[in-house]
């Protein structure tokens, strides 16, 4: 079984990253942690600096002897905190992916059973209903782990409010509303991310507006008190725990090319203006492998600049012209370029209006 597994293409373009410098990174914020005493949050950077060490690696040296001692710490590590892409937000699927795919292949017998179940959580993207249900299970099995820490309480409610974004199934939005109207919910330190519009959808169910239960207003009113008692309130803004400053840029720059047919960030754009004039003009399933190809460009951007300013609204723009076009090649290019967003940029704008159409 395992010599039949493949792992990923890699992504084509240039990183301009030291991937030693990265690991280097990465065993400093191991000591961090370890002086800290590991608290959840601890973990999660360290994870984060695990998985910038091993996208260097991946993009610039596959073949150097530090490429599987990262590969292993992404599984190990991972599996600790029940890594899920949901509630993730280094934007690194493709990443653990290829990590785990390389573990079935190389790893111990228990190395491959966690590389399996990291492998489940990614496959699960493509499933809103299936990656909603392990997000919840994996937050609540953090929770078993940190009860006391507020990130692993915030990550919970997360998980389930995300999951209701997703899906659009009210009962995970009820979860929410529940899990964070208890005294032990850290309600002063909601994140600027996904804290706001959970607020405003917590003052519609108080509020009584269809179609939010009787259960939903009193667990939003519950939870709205506790906020209001809060003099003053500081909402704690999101901590970025990505460091950047060697393993990205937050804009792609202008000359570097992405993909087979090498597009620039402005090639891109270009082509998009191109195709949805043809596609006007009734070109339909002729333009399909330009579309794909586009598609390729645009995910070979997310994987080295996962942080691009442009790239959300790239991969709704490269989204709606696949959509456009009547092939199920361009449909299963869009598919993915939907996952990515909804899933990885939940709470830019454009997923916001992918996923409320």
């Amino acid at each position: 079984m395992a010599a039949a597994l493949v792992l990923p293409l890699r992504a084509s373009a240039a990183l301009v990253a030291d991937p030693q410098a990265l690991y280097n990174d990465m065993k400093a914020s191991f000591d961090k942690g370890a002086a800290h005493g590991w608290t959840f949050f601890d973990q999660l950077y360290y994870l984060a600096a695990i998985f910038n060490a091993g996208r260097a690696y991946s993009l610039q040296a596959p073949d150097d002897p530090n490429y599987a001692e990262v590969a292993q710490l992404t599984i190990d590590v991972g599996t600790k905190l029940h890594y899920n892409p949901l509630t993730n937000h280094d934007a690194a699927p493709w990443y653990v992916r290829e990590a785990a795919l390389y573990m079935q292949q190389h790893g111990a017998s228990d190395e491959v059973q966690k590389a399996a179940q990291l492998v489940r959580r990614v496959d699960a993207e493509d499933d809103p209903q299936t990656l909603a249900r392990l997000a919840d299970e994996d937050a609540t099995a953090n929770l078993d782990t940190y009860g006391r820490d507020p990130d692993a309480r915030l990550q919970q409610v997360e998980a389930n409010w995300r999951a209701y974004l997703l899906t659009r199934e009210a009962s995970w939005r009820s979860k929410a509303f529940e899990r964070a109207a208890k005294s032990t919910f850290p309600i002063a330190q909601l994140p600027t991310t996904w804290g706001p519009d959970f607020l405003n959808a917590a003052r519609n169910a108080a509020n009584g507006v269809s179609p939010y239960t009787l259960d939903d207003q009193f667990n939003a009113r519950r939870l709205l008190a506790r906020l209001k008692a809060i003099d003053p309130l500081h909402l704690v803004g999101s901590v970025n725990i990505i460091s950047h400053e060697k393993y990205m840029t937050i804009t792609a720059p202008a000359d570097e090319y992405f993909g087979r047919t090498g597009m620039s960030v402005l090639g891109m754009r270009n082509e998009l203006h191109r195709l949805n004039a043809y596609l006007d003009n009734g070109w339909g399933a002729h333009e399909s492998p330009a579309g794909v190809l586009l598609a390729e460009s645009v995910d070979d951007l997310h994987k080295v600049y996962p942080r691009d300013h442009e790239l959300p609204a790239l991969l709704l723009a490269t989204y709606k012209t696949l959509q456009r076009i009547p092939t199920s090649e361009a449909h299963s290019s869009a598919s993915k370029m939907k996952t990515i967003l909804t899933v990885e940029y939940q709470d830019t704008q454009q997923a916001r209006e992918l996923l409320s159409s």
